[in-house]
């Protein structure tokens, strides 16, 4: 690594993870931890409800609630300007915080966590609010200012490229890292279970996922309407919170699918590592718009193997494990056949020990953060 590293950095986040879990922000949680041990100091801008210290190297600042309109935190984030100009390197995580800095990100070394195609996102969820055309807008103005970009997976490096022209060149792929020691319960399968209450001689199938349409939640329940026919002991645990929660509920019940399908609701960080180890399987029914699934490493440091449809960055996760833990599509029918393999054992799954080790190897945080560091090295010498 060359000798120019940066020592404080700025970074712009979306919310951090008192206020809202999600995949970015567990990210952007996890690097700050981590990039901390490197002995980098990080000041983040966010929305919150309060500042936060989580380290002596990393300071969390609320500029505006997440409640507040979408004008209201634009002018919060544009007040704090100056924080930035003193920066070895600002990083961005949400084109939408970015935005009013833009002005001052094209003068200072500025690497872009690329998470997603975020007007293409709310194109699929239908949402309300800032339309698609102007989303689009402030993605491309904002990436305009980077000297580097990180995605998580090739496909979402695709992405960058065909979507918002960026020049391959300043793109470097970096997966998402875990925090190993958290999700090392120690425990066993029927351990976990009974520290969950949960039945100890049914098969579990676990989806911890955000309850919004493309994560392919429906399917995956109509999925196992069709399991249970053969399978009639097994079990989902769908864990998560979402708009979609309410729809899903009803579909269960009229269903009949109230011994087969549990809505766990929002589970807490701290008991996650054994709610994925109490399962026989994670699986991942993503329909689009997947550029890497945190859920899947962290479900491979507990020991539970993941099954991932075919879409966005998943295949890339598990292909070196076990290319049996991609389904042949995204439908019910392939759902339901990749379940039904692998809960009656025609297709072998990897160990608890296997999946840990590949989990230890890929996605350990200390190793992450060095090849993160090394863009934001890269990033400042190519500003210089």
């Amino acid at each position: 690594m060359s000798d120019t590293i940066p020592t404080r950095i700025v970074s712009i986040g979306a919310e951090w993870l008192n206020v809202r879990t999600g995949g970015l922000n567990r990210y952007a949680e996890g690097v700050s931890r981590a990039l901390a041990a490197e002995g980098v100091a990080q000041r983040w801008l966010v929305t919150g409800t309060e500042d936060l210290t989580p380290s002596e190297l990393v300071q969390v600042h609320a500029v505006a609630s997440p409640d507040d309109g979408v004008i209201t935190r634009l002018r919060a984030m544009w007040r704090e300007r100056s924080i930035i100009e003193g920066a070895d390197l600002v990083t961005s995580h949400l084109a939408l915080y970015a935005y009013p800095l833009r002005g001052r990100l094209k003068y200072l070394p500025h690497v872009v966590h690329f998470h997603g195609p975020w007007a293409d996102e709310s194109h699929v969820e239908k949402k309300v609010g800032l339309n698609v055309r102007v989303k689009r807008h402030i993605e491309h103005a904002v990436y305009a200012t980077g000297d580097r970009f990180i995605t998580l997976s090739q496909a979402f490096a695709n992405v960058l490229f065909h979507r918002y022209d960026v020049n391959p060149e300043r793109v470097r792929v970096i997966p998402g890292g875990v925090d190993i020691d958290h999700f090392e319960t120690g425990l066993s399968r029927r351990d976990a279970r009974r520290s969950l209450r949960w039945e100890l001689d049914r098969p579990i199938v676990l989806c911890v996922r955000r309850l919004v349409h493309r994560m392919g939640l429906e399917q995956l329940i109509e999925a196992m309407a069709e399991v249970r026919r053969s399978r009639p002991d097994a079990q989902l645990m769908i864990a998560g919170k979402g708009p979609l929660s309410p729809a899903l509920a009803d579909i269960v019940t009229e269903s009949g699918l109230a011994d087969t399908v549990r809505l766990l609701g929002f589970v807490p960080d701290d008991a996650l590592p054994t709610v994925y180890r109490a399962a026989d399987l994670s699986i991942v029914p993503s329909q689009s718009l997947e550029g890497f699934g945190l859920i899947i490493p962290e479900s491979l440091a507990a020991g539970t193997p993941a099954l991932v449809t075919p879409v966005g960055g998943m295949p890339e996760i598990v292909r070196d494990l076990d290319s049996n833990l991609i389904l042949p599509g995204s439908t019910v029918g392939d759902i339901r056949d990749g379940l039904l393999n692998a809960l009656n054992g025609l297709e072998s799954l990897p160990s608890t020990a296997a999946c840990q080790a590949y989990a230890q190897e890929r996605f350990s945080w200390p190793a992450i953060a060095k090849r993160v560091l090394s863009v934001y090295t890269e990033a400042m010498e190519a500003y210089n």
